[in-house]
């Protein structure tokens, strides 16, 4: 075999390849400057590894000490010229956790990133009896990426800070600085007040304006994965969201879509709710602009699964004379109307209370009269109570309702003589429809506008019921939770839209549904005329009949069993007032009487029936002519 030689092409490529190594060392070798502060943070490690090898074994190993300061001098060496100016926070390189408490937190602040690690209500529980927590095992992320003059990119969310803790009165102020130098770092100081979700936070620099590159977008990302904390996944996550106050006091949500993205512009607060629990971060002067995104992790409801959906929003910071300043708090807390509308800070708004008059419904009618109930009643009494005080208020709407109902059903006859009369002739039939039911005192309208009246009052306790964080675990007969579904039955499989359970309310509030119906909608379904080219309304409202229980039973299984209560009280009441205005109170051969004086009084049209009856009158005549010209 033939003896390997080294010819002068490989002797060169050594030198050269010994030459560049050594250019670049000798290139990123340490200023007189950093050797000095070097050799003053290695002395202090020393000195405090020296004090804890002592405390904890009684004696030192001067050997040993050498080894392991000479290493960790290679490690500052190399993290120096990564980190450039912020080496210097590279004497705190093992991750920290300082824990602090109050009344209602228990907090861990981690020293990288300077961030929050673990946020505890200490007030409340999950649906499985375990603490909630907003924040915990790396499910958040709060970071500040910026440029430096030496043409570094950072992110803070991988950089220590030093904690400090210290008080303020009361108050507990926690300080987490990323240090150039003692006199030169990035702060973000927190101060805690005594039973108060809510954190004063600032972020400011000190010293920084020759270190950070003002030509280059500063921008802070906050991320934040929400847990699940409610026995019904769909049911939390249909209610958990991503809203912002923009534009001086509006307010607006990403919405509930698998994936959700927009900017906005003046942003004063950005909430992540968690339905019954929200982290919001807001801001004493707007941010100029806000990339938001939210992410469903939902993907299939009927596997159990830890988190719900991702929140992310990027913020730019903008500097004031080199530096970084802003002022902004943090809540992380209950999604409480009463609690967020004690800051008076449009937090209220975060809860989802309807939009115009049923938002003013809540508001200044249901919310106010709840609350007062909930202060002696049990919460179960408590809305039972206040459905049967809405439906005697309402109850003169439903006798209108009803009312007319009665004196449509006693036209009938006449009316069915008018169609068969004019069946060849379908204006004329209307005409003299209207007619009748003008000088009788009846029209289909009458008995439409009560329930338009009831729609708002209908729609602002649906919104009211999902959004009471006071029925949050509180227990009804056999009721555990009025906030999540009841539990009568559990199925060994799971019904498409049903679910694996049975729920005992909403099977009470259809079947009362049903009989509500049959005394309203059953009663007129034969008072309904059949017109040419129109659906059988007749049929259509028997239909109506058995799909709207159906669809109240399956759509409620799995929401909150105090609006299933709601229903079933509130429909039980609907066929009782029914029953006594017809029994007791309306007398048909009475009404009938009543209708014919009626007809015989001269009838003044309003300019509604005026109009209406000219154009009926003119498309008669077209329609004659139109007959004529064809003859």
């Amino acid at each position: 075999m033939e003896e390997k030689k080294l010819d002068i092409n490989s002797i060169i490529g050594f030198v050269l390849i010994f030459g560049i190594l050594a250019y670049m060392l000798w290139q990123n070798q340490p200023t007189p400057e950093e050797l000095a502060e070097q050799e003053k943070q290695k002395q202090e490690v020393a000195a405090a590894n020296k004090a804890q090898t002592t405390s904890q074994t009684g004696f030192t190993s001067s050997q040993d000490y050498a080894i392991g300061s000479r290493v960790d001098s290679l490690k500052r060496i190399e993290l120096t010229n990564k980190l450039g100016a912020f080496a210097y926070s590279a004497t705190v390189t093992n991750t920290k956790e300082t824990v602090v408490e109050t009344d209602l937190f228990a907090l861990k602040f981690n020293s990288k990133g300077g961030y929050l690690s673990e946020v505890r209500l200490k007030k409340f529980v999950d649906h499985s009896g375990l603490p909630i927590y907003i924040i915990k095992d790396n499910n958040a992320d709060f970071n500040i990426n910026f440029g430096t003059t030496d043409s570094r990119i950072l992110n803070t969310n991988n950089l220590y800070f030093q904690p400090n803790v210290s008080k303020n009165g009361e108050n507990t102020v926690v300080s987490m600085k990323l240090k150039v130098s003692e006199a030169k770092f990035l702060e973000y100081r927190y101060e805690l007040k005594p039973n108060d979700y809510m954190i004063d936070f600032s972020i400011r620099s000190q010293g920084l304006s020759d270190v950070i590159n003002s030509s280059q977008a500063i921008n802070l990302d906050w991320k934040l994965k929400t847990y699940r904390h409610a026995k019904s996944l769909s049911y939390e996550n249909r209610y958990t969201e991503l809203v912002y106050e923009y534009d001086g006091g509006k307010d607006d949500y990403l919405g509930q879509k698998e994936f959700a993205e927009d900017t906005e512009e003046d942003v004063t607060y950005l909430a992540f709710k968690q339905h019954f629990f929200a982290s919001v971060l807001l801001a004493d002067e707007p941010f100029k602009t806000a990339e938001l995104k939210s992410q469903n992790l939902v993907q299939n409801e009927e596997v159990d699964t830890v988190f719900t959906k991702t929140f992310q929003a990027k913020l730019p910071l903008e500097l004031k004379g080199g530096e970084i300043s802003k002022s902004m708090d943090w809540y992380y807390g209950p999604s409480d109307y009463k609690v967020l509308k004690a800051y008076d800070r449009n937090l209220d708004e975060i809860v989802p209370l309807g939009w115009g008059i049923f938002g003013w419904i809540n508001r200044f009618l249901f919310i106010p009269f709840f609350a007062f109930l909930g202060g002696f009643l049990p919460y179960g009494i408590a809305i039972i109570v206040m459905t049967v005080s809405i439906k005697l208020l309402m109850s003169f709407v439903q006798y209108k309702q009803f009312l007319s109902q009665a004196k449509m059903k006693i036209l009938k006859p006449e009316l069915d003589a008018i169609r068969e009369k004019h069946k060849d002739n379908k204006m004329k039939a209307q005409q003299e429809t209207m007619a009748l039911q003008t000088k009788a005192g009846a029209s289909p309208m009458a008995g439409c506008l009560p329930a338009l009246i009831q729609l708002p009052v209908f729609y602002a306790l649906f919104q009211f019921f999902p959004s009471a964080f006071d029925l949050r675990q509180k227990s009804f007969l056999w009721v555990k939770d009025l906030s999540s579904y009841d539990v009568i039955a559990e199925l060994p499989f799971n019904i498409p839209f049903y679910g694996d359970h049975v729920s005992l309310f909403p099977i009470l509030a259809s079947i009362a549904i049903f009989f509500y119906m049959q005394l309203t909608t059953g009663q007129n379904v034969n008072t309904q005329p059949q017109q040419e080219g129109m659906p059988d309304m007749a049929k259509m409202m028997k239909y109506m009949m058995y799909f709207s229980p159906l669809m109240m039973l399956i759509f409620f299984n799995n929401y909150a069993s105090g609006l299933s209560l709601y229903y079933f009280i509130s429909n039980t009441i609907s066929i009782g007032i029914i029953l006594v205005i017809k029994n007791f109170i309306l007398d048909e051969d009475k009404i009938h009487a009543q209708m014919q004086e009626n007809k015989k009084k001269p009838k003044k049209e309003n300019k509604f029936q005026k109009k209406m009856k000219e154009i009926m009158e003119q498309a008669e005549l077209q329609k004659q002519a139109q007959q004529n010209n064809k003859k």
